[in-house]
């Protein structure tokens, strides 16, 4: 088992801001980084796969890992259960590698009242009207679906000064290379990196002191 805690970095988005586009770049372009599958009540889109975008399950499902504790936070979405599992910060212990959790307002809350050492990271659309023509070029949802999804953007949106990091994802390569810079730098915080850093150190401190061997 690893010895150091994984850096947990959030990452959230209004729906249609092109946040899944963004997250699976990073997570190809960078190495050490788990993405954390989430449960999910709501039937799968065209393309997504069990066990790797979500783990599928229906609500009586959900309902008793709640009962059961199993969540590291959960919140209702557009009138559906999405979770994130305590095991897959576990995992990530286990594998020596950082997470990245792609979370709504709701459970990036959570999380950072549960984990205060998390990193967010919020991703911006570069307009109101960009978003619409997004969540409609998608051809995925019916009109009283995006009309629902444009109504929780005003008050997702309004929530940015709760992350960390903003990345307004007008242009896609720059904001891929945004996050990655920001897993990067989060790597190099101090706190992540003490173990080496006292390691170094103590090289410093027993260098050249006279020897105590008679």
């Amino acid at each position: 088992m690893s010895e150091r805690d994984p850096n947990v970095i959030i990452v959230s988005a209004p729906s249609g801001a092109g946040k899944s586009t963004v997250v699976a770049r990073v997570m190809r372009e960078l190495t050490g980084l788990r993405f954390s599958v989430s449960h999910a009540t709501r039937a799968p889109r065209p393309g997504e796969r069990e066990g790797v975008d979500y783990h599928f399950v229906n609500r009586p499902e959900f309902e008793r890992l709640v009962g059961e504790g199993a969540f590291l936070e959960w919140a209702e979405v557009h009138g559906d259960l999405k979770g994130t599992a305590s095991a897959e910060l576990e995992r990530a212990r286990t594998e020596g590698v950082d997470l990245l959790l792609d979370l709504d307002v709701q459970g990036a809350a959570q999380v950072r009242e549960r984990l205060p050492g998390a990193v967010s990271i919020f991703i911006l659309p570069p307009s109101f009207q960009e978003l619409e023509a997004r969540l409609r070029g998608r051809g995925q949802d019916a009109e009283a679906a995006i009309r629902r999804r444009l109504d929780n953007a005003r008050r997702e949106v309004a929530r940015y000064p709760e992350y960390d990091y903003i990345v307004v994802n007008d242009d896609l390569e720059k904001a891929v290379n945004a996050v990655k810079y920001i897993v990067q730098a989060v790597r190099h915080r101090r706190t992540a990196q003490e173990a080496a850093a006292r390691g170094i150190t103590d090289t410093f401190e027993n260098e050249g002191r006279p020897s105590t061997t008679v």
